[in-house]
């Protein structure tokens, strides 16, 4: 089995910020959402990440940076073998982790 790297910026506002790298195994068919979420649960259940989709049928909150470039982790698929930089979004107040103000 194949497994993704995550470069994943993770502090809060007030706080320099810091890159953590997980590992993560591949499954077909994942997204970037997906692979936080498998963090979450086996790795560090305290990596925050903004997302509604799940829990109320929204979209547009699990927006970062991939890469450096504006993306929804929701719609963005992991690729096998591949290593990912993901960011809180710029331009937006800084809450925590992946988390940034959204209003």
């Amino acid at each position: 089995m194949s497994d993704i790297k995550l470069q994943v910026t993770r502090g809060e506002a007030g706080s320099e910020p810091a890159v953590v790298s997980y590992d993560v195994p591949y499954r077909e068919g994942m997204s970037l959402l997906d692979a936080i979420f498998w963090i979450r649960e086996h790795r560090d259940p305290s990596l925050t990440v903004r997302y509604s989709c799940r829990s109320a049928n929204a979209c547009k909150e699990c927006s970062a940076l991939v890469d450096g470039k504006a993306g929804f982790l929701c719609s963005i698929r992991a690729k096998a073998g591949s290593e990912v930089r993901v960011e809180p979004l710029k331009g937006r107040p800084w809450i925590r982790d992946l988390a940034t103000d959204l209003d």
